[in-house]
């Protein structure tokens, strides 16, 4: 009952993250021009269309399973042709951005809920309801944390190589090959040695996210 518990109240709100994060690519695509996704039927709150196996099921399930305090995944990514963006480069930039957008949205929409979820009379199904909120805020900011991390292929490398001159992007653009060994690194490796990176850009940005969900609250 318990394991029952956890799954619905960290899994659910996981999904819905993830997949309005790549649904929001998507959709920013189309507006500048791309259907791709459109046309691949992505552009879908149906699970069936982004769940990755290993990024959707797989890890988290292992994270929960684990007893870990930290939860993350991620969906199918969303497919983008940037030959499609009148302005390829600053377009894909405003696409990347609106993924952990959506993410800070989406806590603002959790907080907001939350709050008045709150003010209903306690009972299982309201003590239910409101963990799934609490656990959708935090998700929502993880995710969006992560993803702004300047390492390519996540959206915040792709936001700063649509801001780099031509020159210094081609230079970046070819580091995206080695970026999943950057990003284990930086994620596991350095932390080892007491550099915590990803820890240090994550406390500066997270209590910003914090302050935006507290101005609807």
């Amino acid at each position: 009952m318990e394991i029952a518990y956890t799954l619905t109240t960290w899994i659910l709100p996981l999904l819905l993250v993830v997949i309005l994060h790549e649904v929001a690519h998507g959709y920013i695509a189309l507006k500048l021009g791309d259907r791709t996704a459109l046309t691949m039927g992505r552009l879908t709150l149906d699970p069936r269309k982004h769940i990755d196996p290993v990024g959707s099921i797989l890890i988290p399930g292992i994270l929960l399973l684990s007893g870990s305090k930290f939860l993350f995944g991620w969906a199918k990514p969303v497919p983008i042709d940037t030959r499609r963006f009148a302005h390829p480069k600053r377009d894909m930039g405003i696409v990347a951005a609106s993924g952990p957008l959506m993410n800070v949205a989406l806590a603002v929409v959790f907080a907001a809920v939350l709050k008045l979820v709150m003010l209903l009379p306690a009972g299982s199904v309201v003590l239910w309801a409101g963990q799934n909120l609490v656990n959708g805020v935090q998700l929502s900011l993880i995710l969006a944390v992560f993803n702004l991390f300047p390492i390519l292929p996540l959206d915040g490398g792709r936001v700063l190589l649509s801001l780099l001159p031509p020159k210094y992007a081609y230079h970046y653009a070819q580091s995206e090959k080695y970026g999943f060994l950057i990003l284990f690194g930086v994620l596991f490796i350095l932390p080892m040695a007491g550099l915590d990176i990803f820890g240090w850009f994550a406390g500066v940005l997270y209590p910003l996210f914090l302050s935006i969900v507290g101005l609807v609250m």
